[in-house]
């Protein structure tokens, strides 16, 4: 499914970002948005959390319906 495949790629871009915090002290996304306070770095954390959320859902499934959707 296209949503599974945005949900990960959103959770990737989220680990980095806390990578970053965590080896360097460094908020790209708050460094792009102007700040964490930004309603567009609000919107990004926002996005990264419901992706994560969503891709709880992937430890759940079946292998047999993650192989069928995906050759789809």
């Amino acid at each position: 499914m296209i949503i599974d495949k945005i949900a990960l790629i959103l959770s990737i871009v989220g680990s980095l970002n806390w990578g970053g915090i965590g080896l360097f002290k460094f908020d790209t996304v708050a460094w792009i948005c102007g700040g964490q306070d930004s309603i567009w770095a609000r919107i990004i954390y926002t996005l990264v959390g419901l992706a994560g959320l969503w891709c709880i859902s992937l430890l759940f499934r079946e292998r047999e319906d993650i192989v069928s959707s995906s050759n789809m």
